[in-house]
Parts: C-alpha cells; structure tokens; sequence
C-alpha cells in the first residue's frame, strides 16, 4: 500500500467490512431468504412468502432511514462515531445469534429478529462509512474504499463456503442434518462479525472536535445542525443530485443481492445452485472491487461508476430471460464483478463531496437514501409477482432504476461540488 496511507488504520478500518459482510452474504443475500420460505414460512405459496420477506427487508430499510441523518449528526456533534458503531454492531451481533433459536412456522418471530438485525448492520454502517475521512487523504479514498469492499467480499465469502460445506455435510461437523447446520451457522456469522469488528474500534482513530460535548448534550446539538443542514442541502446542488442518482441505482443493486435467491428459486433453480451462484459473486467480488479502484483513481470515479451501473443494466435484462443454471452462474460471475466496485466507488465519490467535518451527518443522509431504495426494490418485486405472477416482469422493473440513476449521475459535476464542501466546512455556505 502506498506510503501516504496509515496502514494499521487503514487495514483495521476495512476489517470491518471483513466483519459485517458475514451477515450480508450468510445471512441477507443466503440461507435467511432460503430458511425464510422453506422452514419459517414452510407451508405458504410461493408469492406470499415473498411478500414477507420484502416487508421484513423494507421494514428495518424504513426505521435505519429515519434515524440516519439524525443519529450521524449526533454523533459529529459529540465525536461519538465509534461509540454508535459499537452499539449498532452489539444490536446487529446479538439479533444475528437469536436467529438460531427461532421455531419451525414462526416466520412473524424470525421476520422480527431479522429486522433487528438489519437495523444494526445497516446502522453501524453510517459510521463505519463516515470514518472513511479519518482513515485516508482524499486523493486514496477511490482505493481505500474499494480495500474495504474486497476484504468484504473475501471475508464474507470464506465463512459463506464453510457454512454451505456445513449444510451439504452437515454430519462432518457432528451436526444432525442441514436445517441444524443453517441455524449454526447464524451463530458463526455473529461470532464472525464480533471478533474482526474489534480492529477499527481499537486502532481507528475519531478525531477530537475543539468543543467536543458529551452524547447529551450533542443530542439538542445535534438536531440543531440537521436542521440546519436540510435548510442548506437544497443549495448543495451537486450533492443533492448525486444523492437522487445514487437512491436510483443502488435500489436494483440492493434489491439484486437481497431478492437473488427468492428470484431463482421463483424460477425453479435448485437451492444448492443458487447458493453455488452467491459464492462466485463473492469470490469474483474480491478482486474486482480492487480493479475498480485502480480504474476510479486512473480514469475518474464518475466514469468507472457509469461504467458498472451500465454493466448492471445489461445483467438485469440477462436475469429475465435466462433458462439454464449456467446462465445463472453466468449472471453471478457478471455480478460480482461489478457490485463491489458500483458499491467502493459511490462511497469515495460521495466522501470528496461533503464537508469532513459533518461526514457522519452526510453518509446519514446517504445511507438513509440507500435505505429508502432498499424499501422500494424488494416490495415493488414482490407486488409486480403478486399482480402479474410473473417473476421475470417483477425483475425486468429494476431496468428503469438503473438507466435514471445513471442518467443523473452523469450531470454530477464533481469539481463544483468539492468547492461547495470547502466553502461549507469554511462556514462560507449560507
């Protein structure tokens, strides 16, 4: 790594994706959606299940969303980033483990502890993503950003081929059969993400604000700042398009990895083949998230990014058509190599485009907007099944989400937006 970067920090910083990303593929994007429909939801038609599963995604996309902003300018306000990480991390922790024990048929129940969950995975990234500014210069971020999402992929991959060796062969691990072996393997995916989330909350540091306040007092602080930042986001013109660009395309990528399997197996595909499908995403992710930051840092973060989300348009339009298990093992090849880097590379745009100051504030808004896409995928898939009972149509729907994301994208000026966040962080925004 280059010799202007703080390895330790910038390592221990992107162990955390290693960390989280255990629930986004074991858990979000593998067996929950599986377990879901066939043991918590055993019984139920295909387009029912659905319907549950989608409100269960858009529920805690819905609570994370309202909080967001509010919560990362509490936590600028009182240099309390890594406090609120911890916390969510504990909720996200705690919520994964108590998946174990949940009954056959209590779908209600599981649906519930998958939203706390959800709430604490989706939280704890706000802050984990705001310390982005601490961890690295500017001229890094495209990199940097990407390391986290390559470690990610490799670390939520690597638990997510043992836990499906666990489930194939479930009697090499003393375990009774497969149904055992999922249920511990949400144990192992809480156990995971505790473990490596110690690195970033010994060795990153938060910088100290000169009036830094304790939580209470930067609770009334603030709300104050997130009022005043509303008032001055509607003049952050660049932001403000960027922020409606991103909500566009990250609703298909989001809606992608959380729908994916209940989508294959809407078709038919073998459960075995779609979990095969979500372990080459992870695999092909690992490297190519770091070649998208190689690509954003040599020929601009703005092109590389239009550049995936026209690859994603390309793969949906693939996905509704599709017939064989190759081709799906195909659309997951395609997958994985341009999610991480769409994913890194929204992040460091972004992160050059607000002031450094506020940036828990910032990626509040941010996350909150990618919550609320989250909120629509899942349930438009699951309503354009219900009405037309037609899986292919209810994918098909996600096309219009990428082409406008990326057509607004495309009239974010970066350098203008730079000088805006100077002018702020300055006090010369008004």
């Amino acid at each position: 790594m280059a010799s202007d970067l703080d390895n330790k920090k910038v390592i221990s910083w992107a162990l955390y994706d290693w960390a989280n990303s255990a629930f986004a593929t074991t858990v979000l994007a593998g067996f929950f959606p599986l377990f879901f429909k066939e043991y918590w939801s055993a019984g139920a038609d295909v387009a029912t299940s659905t319907l549950r599963l989608g409100a269960a995604n858009s529920i805690g996309s819905i609570v994370v969303a309202t909080l967001a902003p509010a919560l990362g300018a509490i936590a600028d306000r009182g240099s309390a980033k890594k406090r609120f990480l911890m916390i969510f991390s504990a909720m996200g922790i705690v919520a994964t483990g108590a998946l174990h024990f949940v009954a056959q048929g209590s779908w209600a129940v599981a649906a519930a502890t998958f939203v706390m969950a959800s709430i604490g995975f989706a939280g704890g990234n706000i802050f984990y993503d705001s310390l982005l500014v601490s961890v690295a210069p500017e001229n890094r971020f495209d990199i940097v950003s990407a390391l986290g999402f390559s470690l990610g992929y490799l670390g939520g991959g690597l638990l997510f081929a043992l836990d499906v060796w666990m489930t194939l062969s479930p009697q090499t691990f003393g375990l009774r059969d497969a149904t055992q072996a999922v249920q511990v393997s949400f144990l192992s995916v809480a156990v995971w993400w505790a473990l490596f989330a110690v690195p970033v909350l010994l060795f990153v540091p938060e910088p100290r604000k000169a009036l830094g306040m304790s939580l209470g007092p930067a609770v009334g602080a603030g709300f104050r700042q997130l009022v005043h930042t509303f008032q001055q986001l509607r003049r952050l013109r660049v932001v403000f398009l960027f922020l409606g660009a991103y909500w566009l395309y990250i609703d298909g990528v989001d809606t992608i990895v959380r729908m994916a399997v209940d989508y294959g197996m809407s078709l038919g595909f073998d459960a075995n083949s779609l979990i095969v499908a979500l372990l080459i995403t992870q695999f092909v992710g690992f490297p190519a998230a770091i070649v998208f930051g190689k690509m954003g840092e040599r020929f601009g973060t703005k092109p590389a990014l239009l550049v995936g989300i026209g690859a994603y348009t390309g793969i949906t339009v693939w996905g509704t058509v599709m017939q064989q298990t190759w081709e799906f093992y195909g659309v997951a090849v395609c997958i994985g190599l341009v999610q991480g880097g769409v994913q890194s590379l929204s992040r460091s745009f972004y992160a050059r485009l607000i002031p450094p100051d506020k940036s828990a504030e910032f990626f509040g808004f941010y996350n909150m907007l990618g919550k609320f896409a989250a909120v629509i995928g899942p349930i438009l898939m699951g309503w354009t099944a219900i009405l037309t009972e037609d899986p292919r149509l209810s994918l098909l729907s996600v096309i219009i989400l990428f082409a406008a994301g990326g057509l607004m994208l495309y009239f974010v000026d970066e350098a203008e937006g730079h000088r805006m966040a100077e002018r702020m962080r300055n006090g010369a925004a008004a």
